[in-house]
């Protein structure tokens, strides 16, 4: 009988820190692991060969450029799986910060005299430009919440991101709430996932992971009550990481 070939997998970037394929290589033998069942063709941050021969594709980065668009699309046309990787390839991240005024006035206070000769446009998450089959969300990535989609991939399963409150596993890891601490924490509106992992090492949620579809509307509103908060309040500080909130909750919040 003649031996299945491994699928080839590919990891690209677009404009991120690199951070998420960092916690990839940091995996360690976790990593020799997933190298049984897939063949790596192209890692910059852990070998110098660049084979563009894959079917799987992890993106991490937003798209911020039309020279972006255009290779996002290549890339997307040999890949059969398309998979964004954190936070900025899937929601826009840090990038989108620059969404918050006019594409102009953000490039005359990055690039000065020399606005005109760059090449950007505003800062978007993959699945603006292409069709995305798998959402990793985090700044950084959640190694638990990889193996999960790396072992739905190779069945050829969904991975349904959950659509709950980080709140709710903060409370299953039976976490003090960061609120009875006088800290503002994000994890009411955060679309849960990474098992509350930075609550349970003493910060606070930042919101990386995106919002929940229906924030604060029935599950953690009770949070947001007892400790005098409306939702605009919160959300006003997710533009961190999720520029587009103002967009979509725009009509809510009026």
């Amino acid at each position: 009988m003649k031996k299945q070939s491994k699928p080839k997998v590919a990891f690209f970037d677009f404009t991120d820190c690199e951070g998420c394929q960092l916690q990839f290589a940091n995996m360690g033998v976790t990593l020799l692991e997933i190298t049984k069942l897939v063949d790596i063709v192209n890692f910059r941050e852990v070998m110098s060969e660049q084979g563009e021969d894959y079917e799987i594709a992890f993106i991490e980065g937003s798209i911020t450029s039309d020279n972006d668009v255009m290779r996002i699309k290549k890339i997307r046309e040999k890949a059969k799986v398309i998979v964004s990787l954190g936070a900025c390839a899937t929601i826009g991240g840090v990038n989108g910060i620059k969404n918050r005024t006019p594409l102009e006035i953000a490039k005359q206070r990055v690039y000065g005299e020399k606005k005109e000769t760059v090449n950007t446009i505003i800062a978007m998450p993959v699945h603006k430009v292409v069709k995305v089959d798998y959402f990793i969300h985090g700044c950084p990535i959640y190694i638990p919440e990889v193996i999960n989609v790396i072992e739905c991939i190779l069945m050829g399963k969904p991975y349904v991101v959950p659509n709950y409150a980080v709140c709710t596993e903060c409370k299953m890891n039976e976490n003090v709430c960061r609120y009875e601490k006088d800290e503002e924490c994000l994890g009411t509106v955060t679309r849960a996932g990474c098992n509350s992992w930075c609550i349970n090492n003493g910060n606070r949620c930042y919101g990386c992971r995106g919002l929940v579809d229906n924030p604060a509307v029935d599950g953690q509103k009770d949070i947001l009550l007892k400790y005098g908060l409306k939702l605009e309040d919160i959300l006003k500080h997710f533009t961190l990481y999720n520029d587009s909130v103002g967009e979509k909750y725009d009509k809510e919040l009026k």
